[in-house]
């Protein structure tokens, strides 16, 4: 259990971003292995929205950027994925996505990196669209969670404003792309490690930022954070 000398992280990602996918499990090493001493939040990011909200024909970069993301990290995307690329007709909304996830890491016993883990397997593994109310109901059967109440929740107008406010979250902190790893210092927000980093290198970042600071007490995060027990 996070003590209430615990240091505040924010993770911003999309939940539709492939390089967020290939840094998962990076960050669920470093979330374990400093457990006792992080709050780490999770803040879906508006990735696809306005006119960027397109199938994924639209988006022909995504086949090469999966092969890459493959070599780099060892995360394996699965056949359901391969074959909506090959589609090309499923589109990609990150609000959806972002009140989907919401809706789920609001249940008793979901945690925002189980939430974020699963509904991105769903595209990346299973290529399911993230923008209906019929996936997020078997998430949260997969997760243990009411899936009455996730549905209900998803569909609310509340689930969509909590997405936007996020999004807008991530503007003020001039997050611009992702994934991306803040630490909260009293000084403000500070960028720990970036794409290429091992969990152990976030270890020593962290350990060398909170010897260089010296500080105890930090920064709220933004109020949409749901955070890891």
């Amino acid at each position: 259990m996070a003590s209430a000398e615990c240091v505040s992280l924010t993770y911003a990602f999309d939940v539709y971003c492939p390089w967020c996918y290939g840094f998962g499990p990076t960050l669920r090493a470093f979330a374990g292995d400093n457990a006792h001493r992080i709050r780490l939040s999770a803040v879906p990011a508006g990735l696809y929205t306005g006119v960027r909200v397109r199938p994924v024909a639209a988006y022909p970069d995504l086949s090469a950027e999966r092969d890459r993301i493959a070599r780099l990290t060892g995360v394996t995307f699965g056949a359901g994925y391969e074959r909506a690329l090959a589609r090309g007709t499923s589109v990609l909304d990150s609000t959806a996505a972002a009140a989907g996830l919401i809706a789920l890491r609001e249940q008793p016993g979901v945690s925002a990196l189980d939430a974020a883990e699963a509904v991105q397997r769903a595209w990346f593994s299973d290529g399911r669209s993230l923008s209906g109310v019929e996936v997020f109901r078997d998430i949260a059967g997969e997760l243990g969670a009411d899936a009455d109440a996730v549905a209900a929740a998803y569909v609310s107008p509340a689930a969509r404003m909590q997405a936007l406010s996020g999004f807008r979250a991530l503007r003020r902190m001039h997050v611009t792309s992702y994934p991306t790893l803040l630490l909260h210092t009293r000084y403000g927000a500070d960028q720990l490690g970036g794409m290429a980093s091992s969990a152990a290198s976030l270890t020593a970042a962290l350990d060398q930022r909170l010897y260089a600071s010296k500080f105890q007490v930090l920064t709220p995060v933004p109020p949409l954070q749901g955070e890891l027990p």
